[in-house]
């Protein structure tokens, strides 16, 4: 017989990406939410530096959002998209056309950013077998990439502590260098000078493998959950090219840059690159309820729509792809950004935003500074036998000051909701500031 657990025990969850011990002994938990806040059970009032997990775009408890997701929950729960419908499903996928890059004119629907990546993966996979390349296999991702915790999503993922655990996991994947350049790039506002050449590293593997055998390249177009590494000046512009050289379709991993975290609807719109595809997830609903989008050009479906018309195009999907409750929180979440202008407004902020996050160059330990759009970054020279310590101490000191920020590594990110204030941009650098300069 199992032991019988208090309601309010904390044992029983076993959190993902967190040192369980360490965060039972002192939780940080969070009762209710309102705009760009948190509150904490006792009542304390938590700025969000980091939109939650990079999702609620929008700030939270939005009314539009709630109404929508309360209204779908009492009108139809559940109805499956296998062979079946249901008209939000429909009406999502034509909402998000209309705001996704040119070009893109179908979405097929998952339930996260790390389905939405092993969605685009087999598909590439899928794309080229029905153009008659079946030997186009290879998956190129890049070091320190993130693209979700699945298989595949692991597999082109480059985050070492990630992969470590889990063996050879997917054959036949690659992985382009990084590019982030302390040498040459430190302090940089916006994208860096240097390096737009390392995306040259992909003719190399087209030497080592041929062409003939690589299906996709998969990248962030800046990449967030490493640390905020933002691409230098021409990079993806070069990376698209050479893709299209060597018909190797191209993947964006827009989980986190969609959706106005750049000044722009989509990553690919600020970075005047077109790829064949792009993962969405995170702010599609703004974090309220699960769900991820495949945005894909025309030519990428229409591969799969050349059979008998009653025959199935892709053996693939979820249950709750496409699900009512999901698609009714896109709508709503659509609708607040069409009404407040926030997918771009991360534009007008991001000149006084660039200027807070750079003032904190020559505090103490801090040895690069980042920015783009509405998102930061600030590293630090780590503790010798004790990695990750100096950043994540001084994610601990912000929270208790009444600010959440996000660690990784030696890094602090920072990426606010998108309705954040001037004023309250300022309470952001004024808390973590005073963290800084008192932090060991």
């Amino acid at each position: 017989m199992n032991v019988q657990l208090k309601t309010n025990d904390l044992e029983a969850f076993f959190m993902p990406f967190s040192a369980n011990r360490q965060f039972k002994k002192a939780p940080r938990l969070l009762a209710s939410a309102k705009d760009t806040h948190y509150f904490t059970q006792d009542g304390r009032k938590i700025l969000d530096g980091t939109s939650g997990l990079w999702c609620v775009n929008a700030g939270h408890c939005r009314p539009r959002i709630v109404e929508a997701i309360q209204k779908q929950a009492a009108e139809l729960d559940f109805a499956g998209t296998f062979q079946m419908g249901h008209p939000k499903a429909f009406e999502a996928a034509s909402r998000l056309v209309n705001i996704a890059p040119k070009g893109f004119d179908h979405v097929f629907f998952t339930n996260s950013g790390s389905e939405s990546v092993e969605t685009a993966l087999k598909i590439a996979l899928a794309y080229h077998r029905a153009k008659g390349n079946a030997s186009k296999v290879r998956l190129i991702g890049r070091e320190r990439g993130y693209h979700g915790v699945n298989f595949g999503g692991t597999s082109v993922g480059g985050i070492s502590p990630n992969r470590k655990m889990f063996g050879t996991l997917v054959a036949g994947v690659d992985h382009l260098r990084h590019t982030h350049d302390l040498a040459k790039n430190a302090f940089s506002k916006g994208e860096p000078e240097h390096g737009a050449d390392l995306a040259d590293d992909l003719e190399r593997l087209v030497a080592l493998h041929d062409a003939s055998t690589i299906a996709a390249v998969i990248v962030e177009p800046v990449a967030c959950s490493t640390g905020v590494l933002i691409p230098p000046k021409g990079y993806l512009k070069r990376l698209e090219a050479i893709c299209r050289k060597h018909d190797i379709l191209l993947i964006f991993d827009e989980v986190i840059t969609g959706f106005g975290r750049l000044g722009t609807p989509f990553g690919a719109d600020y970075f005047d690159v077109s790829p064949d595809m792009i993962t969405g997830a995170k702010g599609v609903t703004n974090g309220t309820i699960p769900m991820g989008v495949v945005f894909l050009k025309s030519h990428i479906y229409e591969a799969f729509t050349t059979g008998p018309e009653n025959a199935i195009d892709l053996f693939h999907g979820y249950t709750y792809s496409g699900h009512p409750m999901a698609a009714a929180a896109a709508i709503g979440t659509l609708d607040t950004y069409q009404e407040e202008g926030l997918l771009t407004r991360a534009a007008q902020l991001a000149p006084y935003w660039q200027e807070r996050v750079h003032a904190l160059k020559g505090l103490p330990h801090v040895i690069d500074i980042r920015n783009i759009g509405l998102i930061g970054a600030i590293e630090f020279a780590p503790i010798p036998d004790a990695p990750a310590q100096r950043a994540y101490s001084r994610f601990v000191k912000c929270f208790e000051r009444g600010l959440l920020v996000r660690q990784t590594g030696d890094i602090i990110a920072l990426s606010p909701p998108l309705i954040i204030t001037e004023s309250e941009i300022d309470q952001l650098f004024d808390i973590f500031t005073a963290v800084l300069k008192e932090a060991d």
